[in-house]
């Protein structure tokens, strides 16, 4: 046996390794997308990676920026799955993908067959030439690979049955709804108030309503799409606090916040240690004024904070006190919600978002979560339904719940 061919037998058992996976999972649902995980090369879009890491479920880093931020990869396949799953592509659709690397787009093909089309376009020339060179090398020359800005969605194939963004996105755009075929579907990882959350949204007159919404993370948009996050640096560079929207009125006034004891307030409502709790955080979002997220640089950290994660977590600010989303151990399965908070509100601050935790554990945890609801941006409020609104620059996003008591009961005695 040659080199060569032991290397394809090798990555042909890792491909439907991964594949059993996802299906084990629930990742996988329907027989096509199984199909396409096993047939798409996925290590010939990632020749920088040993075989063993090009099917793992992770992602391949492609290119980094300046500072060594990714700003482009091969995005970890359960998430490749979950989106595909979201999006329900057929044989015989066009589609567009904005946000390119090949993989995902090689799996496109293969949803729609040789009477579908797809379009995938990245603004970034680097990933265009590597993009088309891999599908090239696997065989899917029948992709379109454009050099565009996806704001712009790209014209000259449209209209769209189905159009899927594999970058974060902060708003969405007028071309991408216009580029859409009657019944068309959007697919897009949305960042609202610092949580993104892919959702597949369908049109209905003017505005778009979701049809499902899956926790995710993505590399931001570049171009013309692009928004920042605004860093709240305290204690050095030790804590941050992350404002993807509304900035405090005088941020200064939390400088000082960190010199004041740590207050508690915990809310009696308790978690399994492997259960998702992802409605909780957009729950927060929605409820509490000043929300962001605090972040800690794990090479610095001293053990001052102490949020559910270090990476980005619910967090308050009112004034000069701000609190955060925390827990605590309640026996080796279970664990309770509560709040730390500091300055000189504190006790008040954490208390109110204990309770909104309580509230969320009544009223909306294990239901179908928010219906989520974009309208263009100059909608009168008059004219959007109830429910918390963000606007941006192109749309007035909606988040509504459902109301008090349409979730499912929790029962604390129920196994977690």
């Amino acid at each position: 046996m040659t080199e060569v061919t032991a290397d394809s037998t090798r990555a042909d058992e890792l491909r439907g390794r991964l594949a059993d996976e996802l299906v084990a999972e629930g990742l996988i649902v329907s027989k096509q997308i199984e199909a396409a995980f096993r047939t798409v090369p996925r290590h010939l879009f990632a020749p920088e990676a040993a075989l063993e890491e090009a099917y793992a479920q992770d992602i391949v880093v492609t290119k980094r920026d300046e500072p060594g931020i990714t700003i482009s990869s091969v995005s970890a396949p359960q998430i490749q799955a979950m989106m595909l799953e979201q999006a329900a592509l057929h044989p015989g659709m066009r589609c567009l993908e904005i946000g390119s690397g090949g993989y995902n787009a090689a799996l496109m093909a293969e949803l729609v067959g040789e009477d579908g089309e797809v379009t995938t376009v990245d603004i970034d020339l680097d990933v265009i030439d590597r993009a088309r060179l891999c599908l090239t090398e696997a065989g899917y020359t029948r992709v379109n690979v454009v050099l565009a800005d996806g704001e712009d969605g790209c014209a000259e194939h449209a209209p769209y049955d189905r159009l899927i963004v594999t970058a974060g996105s902060w708003d969405i755009p007028p071309a991408w709804v216009h580029q859409l075929a009657d019944g068309g579907t959007i697919t897009v990882p949305l960042r609202m108030r610092g949580l993104t959350r892919s959702i597949t949204f369908v049109r209905a007159g003017d505005h778009l309503v979701s049809r499902s919404a899956k926790i995710c993370g993505f590399v931001k948009m570049q171009g013309a799409g692009a928004h920042a996050e605004r860093l709240l640096l305290l204690r050095g560079k030790e804590i941050g606090l992350r404002f993807d929207d509304a900035w405090p009125v005088d941020a200064d006034l939390l400088k000082g916040a960190l010199d004041t004891t740590r207050v508690e307030a915990w809310s009696g409502v308790t978690v399994g240690r492997m259960e998702p709790f992802d409605t909780l955080q957009l729950w927060l979002a929605t409820a509490l004024e000043g929300f962001c997220l605090i972040t800690v640089d794990g090479t610095l950290d001293t053990g001052l904070v102490a949020p559910v994660n270090r990476i980005a977590s619910p967090a308050v600010v009112d004034a000069g006190s701000f609190a955060y989303l925390a827990l605590r151990p309640v026996d080796e399965a279970t664990v309770e919600f509560g709040a730390h908070a500091f300055g000189p509100d504190a006790a008040a601050l954490a208390e109110a978002l204990a309770q909104q935790i309580r509230v969320w554990d009544h009223d909306h945890r294990g239901g179908p979560g928010p219906r989520i609801a974009a309208y263009p941006a100059d909608t009168p409020d008059e004219q959007l339904p109830d429910g918390f609104v963000i606007t941006k620059r192109h749309v007035r996003v909606i988040i509504s719940w459902p109301a008090a008591g349409q979730g499912v009961p929790h029962n604390p005695t129920e196994k977690e």
